[in-house]
């Protein structure tokens, strides 16, 4: 998913590669993976306990590490999210995982194990998930609004210009689609078409302002009322406004799963299952939420940071729902087209 505050890769690339290790004899392990996802010490533990190098590099989409990696570029570890990592399965740019050297799989929470887009986990290993929702402002949000209207709270004319849309076809077309009764993977024309004549009323009913990572520090700030955005996100603007809470409608929404996957290309798999492994032990999972705020695939870090005491037990935000009418995307090029052009449209009309 798209993540806050992203870095110019280049330049971190570089400063990973200067600080992730020495020595030239050492083996080495490329991980190509999002912007601020990393805990403090999940990359200088690892270096130390197998006595190798991790060169780090960062892309922001994941259509930018697809583009990457069909040009031939090759990486150990990747970790891109679930519709993604089922394209990857589809073209074949995926190496099984080897379960004997992952026995920490065992650790995995129930909610993110055996997805759809990789059933068996026979190619990914869960690094972080979460939901889509609505952060709202409890002191000028009326929480009946929400429970009545789900989604429909962002056609709302009582919150014109007081709400931030994120600028995503994929997710305001499943806002949409979901609070229509349809699936946010239907292949249905007449469906998408409904969808996009919601987005269009949404527009000039409310006037959204339409952001991507700026909505963060903005909500954190309380500068709208209302904003679709990411669980990980949502969680670090509850830590940081009292004022705000986090609702996810029951019509239903996007679940999703970053995971890590090791290419077919990969120079050092060995090496990169080994990290798999690393990743899912408690101290890793516990540096990596603790850092970042997405949601840890860990059932024992997922229960201490969200019991009494715990870092995240008052925020809503944080622990996903697991929810049947809940979907997580799929990979399909056709409607991924559609969605793109009609929301050009939309925004265009800002």
């Amino acid at each position: 998913m798209k993540k806050r505050f992203m870095i110019t890769a280049l330049v971190m690339a570089l400063i990973a590669s200067c600080f992730s290790g020495c020595g030239g004899a050492k083996e080495k392990l490329k991980l190509y993976i999002w912007g601020e996802y990393l805990g403090e010490d999940v990359i200088s533990n690892f270096e130390k306990e197998y006595n190798c190098r991790v060169i780090v590099e960062y892309f922001d989409s994941n259509e930018m590490m697809y583009t990457k990696l069909a040009g031939g570029s090759a990486y150990d570890v990747l970790v891109p999210s679930d519709y993604m990592i089922e394209r990857l399965i589809n073209e074949k740019m995926l190496q099984p995982i080897d379960k004997s050297a992952i026995p920490n799989i065992s650790l995995l929470a129930d909610g993110v194990k055996n997805m759809g887009y990789d059933p068996d986990n026979t190619y990914s290993v869960p690094y972080f998930w979460g939901t889509c929702g609505i952060v709202y402002n409890k002191n000028n949000v009326d929480y009946s609004d929400l429970e009545n209207e789900g989604f429909g709270i962002m056609k709302n004319p009582k919150y014109k210009g007081k709400l931030y849309m994120y600028n995503s076809s994929r997710d305001s077309f499943m806002i949409a689609l979901k609070q229509l009764g349809y699936s946010c993977n239907t292949e249905n024309e007449n469906e998408i078409n409904e969808a996009y004549k919601w987005l269009i009323e949404l527009d000039e009913a409310t006037e959204p302002v339409y952001v991507t990572d700026l909505v963060i520090d903005s909500m954190a700030q309380g500068e709208k009322d209302l904003a679709i955005m990411y669980s990980g996100d949502a969680a670090y603007v509850l830590g940081e406004n009292e004022n705000m809470s986090y609702y996810t409608p029951a019509c239903g929404t996007n679940i999703w799963c970053d995971a890590m996957v090791i290419p077919t290309n990969a120079e050092n798999p060995t090496l990169a299952n080994k990290f798999i492994n690393y990743m899912l032990t408690k101290e890793a999972c516990m540096d990596n939420t603790l850092t970042v705020g997405y949601t840890s695939p860990n059932a024992e870090v997922l229960a201490e940071v969200t019991a009494e005491g715990g870092d995240y037990a008052e925020n809503e935000a944080y622990l996903p729902r697991t929810y049947a009418l809940d979907e997580i995307y799929h990979d399909n090029e056709t409607i991924r087209r559609l969605t793109n052009d009609l929301w050009t449209k939309i925004v265009a009309n800002e």
